[in-house]
């Protein structure tokens, strides 16, 4: 298994964090997340539908590594990263014994990611988290970069907090499980960084377009490297957001006001992409753009 390894430099330790991309790389999940963040417990979080594709293998993973996992599902869909899941799921790590001791594994697309992320960040005052990502934009994006939260009435992610992860896992072949319009959707935070940042990465996009459409994970792989090396750097010198950061936010400030229009159904990367076409055109209005 040949594995891509990149660092953000901030986070925990002195070193930053890694982020390692390899196809099969949940083969070795219970072994990697023991390497990363030794702990007594891990806490497998994950929404119903990906505990039904992968918690049984994941668990049978820490299992095989001598390692103690419990698998923590919740119901799937963006509506559930709700405050009322963040109590529930914490309830349930207390319920089960976690202690201090313990490892939270978001396992899943973003909704996870926040919701597991925000999960560890406040229980008993924090814990470590390991974010492994099965969707392409959550690979891409919001694994990295220590952002975790829920929503609300009043719109998406006001409540949350900063809480960068021990290590980010990426296994680029579960990308062929996904539906294609959802692996499509996914591409979008790959559009946005070629966009603002990466004119190369743009046109190797256009030839690869096949193979990343229908998620071949050599070229997955490859996407996944260049574009979180690009969101790595940029992490790395504003990890608050207080400045150079908040480029990364463009499509996101019309897309999430979209996303709540439509009631969230909407998919992500759906609603950054009519974003980032709202967004230039504004900017071609103002000649900005």
């Amino acid at each position: 298994m040949s594995v891509r390894t990149l660092k953000v430099g901030v986070g925990t330790g002195d070193g930053g964090y890694p982020i390692r991309i390899a196809p099969g790389l949940l083969a070795d999940v219970g072994a990697l997340c023991r390497s990363q963040a030794p702990a007594h417990r891990y806490a497998v979080i994950a929404d119903s539908q990906v505990a039904r594709l992968f918690g049984p293998a994941v668990v049978a993973g820490f299992d095989d590594a001598g390692v103690d996992a419990t698998l923590i599902s919740f119901p799937a869909g963006e509506w559930n990263k709700s405050r009322d899941q963040w109590a529930t799921v914490s309830d349930r790590m207390l319920r089960e014994g976690f202690g201090r001791d313990s490892v939270v594994v978001a396992l899943g697309g973003g909704v996870t990611g926040d919701l597991a992320g925000f999960v560890a960040a406040t229980y008993m005052r924090g814990v470590p988290v390991i974010q492994i990502p099965t969707t392409l934009l959550a690979m891409l994006d919001s694994s990295v970069g220590g952002k975790t939260g829920v929503d609300t009435e009043a719109g998406k992610n006001l409540i949350g907090a900063f809480h960068h992860p021990s290590a980010v896992l990426i296994d680029p072949a579960v990308l062929e499980t996904l539906p294609r319009h959802q692996r499509c959707a996914g591409l979008a935070e790959a559009v946005k960084t070629a966009a603002i940042l990466d004119v190369e990465l743009w046109d190797w996009m256009v030839r690869e377009a096949s193979a990343l459409s229908t998620g071949d994970p050599e070229a997955s792989a490859e996407l996944i490297e260049r574009v979180v090396r690009h969101k790595a750097v940029v992490v790395g010198d504003d990890p608050l957001e207080r400045g150079r950061r908040e480029i990364l936010n463009f499509g996101h400030t019309v897309g999430h006001a979209l996303e709540a229009l439509e009631g969230y159904k909407l998919l992500h990367g759906e609603a950054v992409s009519a974003g980032m076409r709202v967004e230039s055109r504004l900017g071609e209005q103002r000649g900005s753009t």
